[in-house]
């Protein structure tokens, strides 16, 4: 049964003192409405992680000489998995929205903190000890450099990421600072809407060129105009997903694939220079079309019926995953790539890192996160009498 229409009519009969800020709108059974866990987007998450491995392992390892194990035949396919990056932005413009909606703002980022940082720490130093000890030379890391990445902030003073996956987090950062602007201002279906436009018109005059260089690129910190159209177009999903469809949010839809597939064959060309390698733009299309069908057709809850349990469990692999898999990989496959056949050493590579990403979650991730909320939500709880009092 959708319970959002109902949610919206009690939020919009809801007198002045009701509508607080940050109050949550709850459904008829009490919960948040559009809250239940969603496992197809589990299922969507693990994808992309696995692709983005395969896409290292098969193709972007040998073709920037990182490693000598071959893929010919599989590469040609594996070539695009790098777009799985492409749908994690996606995902989280959904998620992260949903997530945050009807939250405080010290709440959302305490949940972004718990959620991000655990499992990026012990990456962080396993990449490095690795490094250091195994990559015999290919890979340095400085202490600097170290501590830089160990507050996930080191792209903001310039300072390179220990390991390449890392760059997506300083992307994911900046838009979390958006929906902590949205928290604070309380997030509505209008409100939401209305960044939505104002990002795709800030996206659209960056892309034009129309500002002085140094204050287009200085504005494109925040925009994202390389990637702010997955993000958008996740969060108009969410509300879609949340409140129900219209034709402002169809439109945003419509204008966020357009540029995606338009973006998309442009960075196709650039990594296809940079391997000097061949990507047909037909193809990524293709996958950003996917990409667009399989996220609408959840918001609408089309695919409600397919998700499964077990998908959290799969789910809950991606970020660890994702975080160790591309450079300790490659120092893996140099050290016994030779002693094994290339398509045994594939199977062993990506389930043994799926090994490692499941002892992160399950040693650290779940181990430390309660503690951790617990932590900054009683510092939070201790600061906010000396801000009133101030």
């Amino acid at each position: 049964m959708r319970t959002e229409p109902y949610a919206e009519r009690q939020q919009a009969r809801a007198g002045p003192g009701q509508r607080g800020r940050h109050r949550a709108v709850r459904t008829r059974d009490g919960a948040p409405p559009g809250r239940d866990r969603l496992y197809e987007i589990d299922l969507l998450r693990i994808t992309a992680a696995l692709g983005v491995v395969i896409y290292h392992y098969t193709f972007s390892g040998y073709a920037r000489h990182l490693t000598s194990i071959a893929y010919p035949s599989l590469s040609v396919v594996t070539r695009y998995g790098y777009l799985g990056v492409d749908m994690f932005f996606t995902i989280s413009g959904f998620v992260v929205l949903l997530s945050a909606w009807g939250r405080r703002p010290h709440e959302f980022v305490i949940s972004r903190i718990v959620r991000l940082y655990p499992a990026y720490w012990v990456a962080v130093t396993l990449t490095t000890i690795v490094a250091i000890t195994l990559s015999r030379g290919m890979f340095h890391v400085t202490p600097l450099q170290y501590v830089a990445n160990m507050t996930m902030l080191n792209s903001a003073v310039h300072v390179a990421n220990i390991d390449v996956v890392y760059w997506t987090l300083y992307a994911e950062i900046r838009f979390y600072l958006l929906i902590f602007v949205l928290a604070w201002a309380g997030i509505t279906r209008a409100r939401v809407t209305t960044v939505l436009w104002a990002w795709l018109a800030a996206t659209a005059i960056i892309e034009a060129h129309v500002l002085p260089a140094g204050v287009g690129t200085t504005l494109d910190i925040l925009v994202q105009s390389q990637w702010s159209h997955y993000f958008i177009a996740g969060m108009a999903l969410c509300l879609i997903y949340r409140t129900g469809f219209s034709w402002p949010l169809g439109a945003i839809l419509a204008l966020t694939y357009a540029n995606a597939v338009y973006q998309a064959i442009n960075f196709g060309h650039l990594v296809a220079n940079r391997y000097h390698q061949e990507l047909y733009s037909a193809a990524i299309a293709a996958v950003i079309t996917v990409i667009f069908i399989v996220m609408t057709l959840i918001a609408f809850r089309v695919t409600r019926r397919l998700g499964r349990p077990w998908f959290a469990v799969a789910g809950a692999l991606t970020y660890p995953l994702y975080l160790v898999h591309a450079y300790n990989g490659f120092v893996i496959i140099n050290l016994i790539g030779r002693y094994l056949n290339r398509w045994v050493l594939l199977a062993v590579m990506v389930t043994g890192m799926c090994g490692v990403a499941y002892a992160i979650h399950r040693f650290i991730e779940a181990k430390l996160a309660g503690k951790l909320k617990r932590a900054l939500t009683a510092g939070a709880s201790r600061l906010r009498p000396l801000r009133h009092a101030a």
